[in-house]
């Protein structure tokens, strides 16, 4: 067999796992496939008798690939809103498995967002993919000893701000289904008894005008924003899957994707709602009837 074959044999086998890692590191889909892409680009100038264990040589490769990116991303400063994008799809889809497999919820997403780019290495690699440290510092370029101290404070940000959802999809689901009803509706007092106290609503427009406020805070701000603008936005509205996880996708009467919304739920109530509005990260979403009114 030749070094081509050879990897392209390695690279076909944990190219789900590198997928995974990629989009925890990124959280945008057309950046993981760019990272892969220059992965792949990398194994020409390398010697596979070189190579001991294949999976974490290529993991550290794409790890290498991402701080590349999440660096120049950081360089630049001409972003709007967040950089991930979210993962949608709708319930019954015989893909929605496969496409949900590299998923985060998005409230973890917005958090690694603002990690700087060697402390979301360092926690991602580490906590979730099980990389030493020795091995991570050599992707992020410092020592095991201050890799393991960008992970701790990592950890910190993730454990203060994006504790994972508690409920299963289908309490979830009951709970995003009312929700909608009581947008629809305009009950203030039934959009309250769902949300938290300590709800938060974000909103990414990217660099559209702004159609709501881009953070809210409480149950009362929340509920009263829904029941004032969610009956007619609400009608757009129909149940989806957003990163894994029970949420809304809402369509003009094209069937053109015009907003997701992620919806983090703990218990019976609901901890955050991410509005995404920002038509760049909404444009490659494939076109499908929109529900009725």
């Amino acid at each position: 067999m030749d070094d081509q074959q050879w990897f392209v044999e390695q690279f076909a086998q944990h190219r789900p796992r590198l997928r995974s890692v990629a989009y925890r590191l990124l959280g945008s889909a057309t950046e993981v496939d760019d990272a892969l892409q220059e992965a792949w680009l990398r194994t020409t100038r390398t010697d596979p008798a070189t190579i001991t264990n294949p999976a974490a040589w290529l993991t550290t490769l794409v790890g290498r690939v991402c701080i590349d990116m999440l660096r120049a991303r950081q360089a630049r400063r001409e972003f709007f809103g967040a950089t991930w994008e979210p993962l949608v799809s709708e319930y019954g889809d015989p893909e929605a498995a496969s496409l949900h497999t590299d998923a985060v919820g998005i409230a973890l997403l917005v958090v690694l967002d603002s990690l700087e780019p060697a402390e979301r290495l360092a926690v991602v690699l580490h906590d979730m993919f099980g990389m030493p440290f020795e091995q991570v510092a050599a992707v992020v370029g410092r020592t095991p000893a201050a890799t393991r101290q960008l992970a701790s404070r990592a950890r910190r940000r993730l454990r203060d701000h994006a504790s994972q959802p508690r409920a299963g999809l289908p309490a979830q689901r009951h709970v995003v289904d009312a929700f909608l009803a009581a947008a629809r509706a305009g009950d203030f007092d039934a959009l309250l008894a769902l949300l938290d106290p300590d709800v938060v609503l974000r909103a990414d427009h990217g660099r559209r005008a702004r159609l709501a406020p881009a953070l809210l805070t409480g149950a009362h701000a929340v509920a009263a924003r829904a029941a004032d603008a969610g009956p007619r936005f609400a009608r757009l509205c129909a149940p989806a899957l957003v990163n894994g996880l029970a949420g809304v996708v809402a369509r003009d009467r094209r069937g053109r994707l015009v907003a997701v919304v992620g919806v983090t739920i703990h218990g019976d109530r609901i901890t955050a709602i991410d509005l995404i509005l920002d038509s760049g990260k909404l444009s490659s979403e494939p076109a499908h009837p929109s529900p009725q009114a």
